[in-house]
């Protein structure tokens, strides 16, 4: 497995929710989406099973809503817990993500 893909496989779950906060959203529109951010290597085999996870974790919820281009398609929103794990998410990111750019940019830590 690549750097960029363990990496991805950390954040990917947190990037989802942030996703389906802003609107509900169906599995192959946030392939789409995550692709528009830079995200292209990110397949939708590995986006259905964090959806899976998430809705058994009960982070967010499915909808079955009529579809203009044929069959209906299963929307996603977030559910208070998962808001609350997004949450959790960013606060954890941003205590990461701050140092380490720190690092890479060569900026002294204190």
């Amino acid at each position: 497995m690549s750097l960029r893909s363990q990496l991805l496989k950390g954040v990917l779950e947190g990037c989802i929710l942030s996703l389906i906060e802003r609107e509900s959203t169906y599995g192959y529109e946030l392939s789409q989406k995550l692709q528009q951010y830079g995200l292209n290597d990110v397949s939708e085999g590995s986006i259905y099973p964090i959806l899976l996870r998430l809705q058994k974790e009960l982070l967010i919820e499915g909808e079955m809503k009529d579809s203009p281009n044929g069959p209906k398609r299963k929307y996603y929103k977030l559910t208070d817990r998962g808001r609350d794990t997004l949450l959790d998410f960013q606060k954890e990111w941003s205590s990461i993500a701050r140092p380490v750019e720190k690092m890479l940019d060569g900026k002294d830590g204190g």
